[in-house]
């Protein structure tokens, strides 16, 4: 009989546990310089963030009621919209107003079918000091699940990349805005594609300004705006263009289908960029232009806004967010006082523990 070959672990440190093993000792002399010590590195560091974040301009604007505005002005109440500035005004910050009109062409300058209309609102705000780039214009939703895991399920990065989809593969990835009724394949496929946020927004028109007759127009660019690896991972379709048609809700895009020489190409629509990549959250906001030109002069602006995208139907709202930043991004309190909040605590931790060692030492 051939002997049996034995289980025993071979003779060595690592497999006999007699690695070399450190353990702390949580005594008053390691652990009280320890508090402290993160007390006094992140109260400061805390107080820093929260003073970066505080540095930043920004004007939200709450347009979703515009749709049954009227031609007349309407002003908007302190709810619907917020003014947070870092310096003295210079001039006097009133309500913003806005107003709605029907117009025969985009703001794109494409013109509408004869018949047809497209909801236009003009929101008018004041910006009461200077206002120096980059400036950033974001739309902001709410009670938007962009979240939700069917929703964030429903694409297809390999139509996306360029590629061929059969039928099967369609219905599999993109569901339930894979096919279309006549059984060509959406493109692009899926909820998330289908529900893209496609309100347009002028550049900022600066109205009567001091010593000059006649308005200033900020150009806003919509370049730069999405990620780099967006830009050069996707492609355009290199599937036959009568097997495709466009999204349902896209069908103002694209009004008679794809053409040869009028077909989607994702690497080239940096809005369609931003939007495929799903927020975490059901309140967001996502970059639709910026500025970095001359300086905003205080004053009365407006902005204008082509109304395609019912967000009531969600039963969210949608706001424009004009922001500066700073070296930690937009306006957000959150780490600042993340950081102030942990200094403290370790501080205060630290002074009960050496008050308690004090009195009763081990």
């Amino acid at each position: 009989m051939s002997e049996l070959k034995s289980k025993k672990p071979a003779n060595t440190a690592f497999k006999q546990q007699r690695l070399k093993a450190w353990q702390p000792l949580l005594t008053p002399k390691t652990v009280l310089p320890t508090l402290f010590a993160v007390g006094i590195v992140f109260a400061p560091l805390g107080g820093l963030f929260l003073f970066a974040s505080d540095s930043v301009n920004e004007i939200t604007l709450d347009y979703t009621n515009c749709i049954t505005a009227n031609e007349t002005a309407s002003p908007l109440s302190e709810d619907l919209y917020s003014y947070k500035f870092t310096s003295e005004n210079r001039t006097v910050i009133r309500a913003p107003s806005y107003q709605l009109t029907q117009e025969t062409s985009y703001l794109t300058g494409q013109i509408l079918p004869s018949g047809e209309t497209v909801p236009r609102c003009t929101i008018t705000f004041s910006i009461p000091i200077e206002l120096h780039g980059p400036i950033y214009l974001y739309y902001r939703l709410t009670n938007f699940y962009q979240n939700h895991r069917k929703y964030v399920k429903s694409l297809s990065y390999n139509q996306l990349n360029g590629e061929s989809l059969t039928a099967g593969d369609a219905d599999a990835s993109c569901a339930p805005i894979g096919r279309a009724p006549d059984d060509k394949l959406y493109y692009p496929c899926g909820l998330i594609a289908n529900s893209m946020f496609n309100d347009s927004f002028s550049s900022l028109t600066l109205l009567n300004p001091q010593g000059q007759n006649d308005n200033i127009t900020y150009q806003m660019s919509e370049e730069g705006i999405a990620w780099h690896t967006d830009v050069t991972r996707y492609r355009r379709t290199s599937q036959p263009i009568d097997q495709l048609t466009p999204p349902p809700n896209w069908n103002k895009r694209y009004p008679n289908g794809y053409t040869a020489d009028n077909i989607f190409d994702p690497s080239k629509d940096e809005h369609f960029l931003v939007w495929m990549r799903t927020s975490w959250y059901p309140s967001f906001r996502k970059l639709y232009s910026n500025y970095n030109g001359e300086p905003l002069q205080p004053g009365t602006y407006e902005v204008q806004v082509d109304m395609n995208y019912d967000i009531r139907t969600y039963g969210g709202t949608k706001s424009i967010v004009l922001s500066g930043t700073s070296f930690l991004g937009n306006r957000n309190p959150f780490m600042g006082l993340s950081y102030i909040i942990m200094g403290c605590a370790c501080a205060l931790l630290g002074v009960i523990f050496l008050g308690w060692h004090f009195f009763r030492p081990r």
